[in-house]
């Protein structure tokens, strides 16, 4: 399946100078105008914010969607994720496209909705509150064992469900 056309550019600290500083202003400008200031909806639902513990004024939220690891005090800042900042919002909000490929899995006792956007490489993960979801994480996937499992988990989850 082809890549989508409406996924915005990519925002490389290249751009910056690789000036650290300045670069994560600008991707933070991006993720608060899209998640803080303004209110995104997926399928009728609306999105809130995991903001605590909040770190240098920004929200746990965003930390998240540019870092990882799986120890939550020494995840690490990944570049790739960071130049896909842009990226959550589009694929939250077009998730009805044929090229996203949506389901819900369990992880740690909670529901969470995935978007996998599998021409990019890219996945999106929403965790289902009780009226309302969060934006939980999102990055890129471009490991082939990685690739399968998210693959078998969308087919599995598409035959128990009838769809």
């Amino acid at each position: 399946m082809a890549a989508p056309d409406w996924l915005p550019d990519l925002i490389r600290i290249e751009n910056f100078g690789g000036a650290w500083e300045r670069y994560l202003d600008a991707i933070y400008e991006v993720f608060n105008a899209d998640f803080v200031t303004s209110h995104p909806v997926w399928r009728g639902r609306r999105l809130a914010l995991k903001r605590h513990p909040m770190s240098e004024g920004k929200e746990a939220t965003f930390w998240h969607m540019i870092s990882e690891g799986d120890n939550e005090e020494s995840r690490e800042i990944d570049l790739r994720r960071c130049e896909r900042i842009r990226w959550p919002r589009p694929v939250i909000e077009r998730s009805e496209e044929p090229e996203i490929k949506v389901w819900e899995n369990r992880r740690r006792g909670e529901t969470r909705i995935c978007l996998w956007l599998e021409a990019r490489e890219y996945f999106v993960i929403l965790a289902d509150r009780r009226g309302y979801l969060l934006p939980w994480t999102a990055y890129p996937v471009t490991q082939a064992h990685r690739k399968r499992k998210l693959q078998k988990e969308y087919e599995e989850y598409r035959r128990k469900s009838g769809g």
